[in-house]
């Protein structure tokens, strides 16, 4: 795994926030989509909400009512995951990790159906709207919503800061080669810095 590449672009400005991306119940507890590595980054995570709350915003991924309810090739991943649908799952494991539903508000929530949040424009409006030019982002999976995260910021101009380990995965191979991925060939859009690095330069 590549290392960070530090803040090198400066310290983080009054008009940066943090996103972390779908740390809910549903990735935490004892369900087909688990991943244990969550609890294992939380007190980072945390760390990290604690800087700015206010400036921090919770995606979740909400999944359809029933597989007939997704379109095109979803309505084929739900059909192989019926048992995390809206109609059959427990609705509290949608919600976010206990730890971090304590920051909101001031922190906000948005939900998405897919795993990037930027595919209807309300995020960004959102984040425009307050003057938002820099992103933190945390949270999982590295592989799949993380990674469309990062790309699609990327894509609509922000400063990009990926918490290096504030991120998790199920697959720890995937998790690195994400990294790697940032570092060699991503490196002049997104900077990878320790969460330490982003609270010291995030006052």
């Amino acid at each position: 795994m590549a290392e960070p590449t530090g803040l090198q672009h400066g310290p983080l400005g009054p008009n940066a926030a943090h996103v972390c991306v779908d740390m809910q119940r549903m990735f935490s507890e004892d369900t087909p989509w688990a991943t244990p590595w969550m609890r294992q980054v939380l007190p980072r995570v945390i760390t990290l909400c604690e800087t700015h709350p206010e400036r921090t915003v919770f995606t979740r991924f909400i999944p359809p009512d029933r597989p007939e309810a997704a379109s095109g090739a979803w309505r084929r991943y739900y059909r192989r995951w019926p048992q995390m649908t809206r109609e059959a799952i427990n609705p509290d494991l949608i919600r976010l990790l206990p730890e971090l539903e304590l920051f909101t508000p001031p922190a906000t929530v948005f939900d998405k159906p897919v795993y990037s949040p930027w595919i209807d424009g309300r995020l960004d409006s959102t984040l425009r709207g307050t003057g938002v030019d820099t992103l933190i982002i945390s949270g999982g999976e590295t592989e799949v919503c993380v990674l469309s995260t990062i790309l699609g910021a990327v894509d609509l101009g922000y400063r990009v800061v990926v918490a290096a380990d504030g991120l998790f995965s199920s697959v720890s191979e995937l998790h690195d080669a994400v990294q790697t991925l940032l570092h060699d060939r991503l490196g002049q859009q997104v900077e990878t810095a320790l969460i330490e690095e982003v609270v010291d330069g995030w006052r």
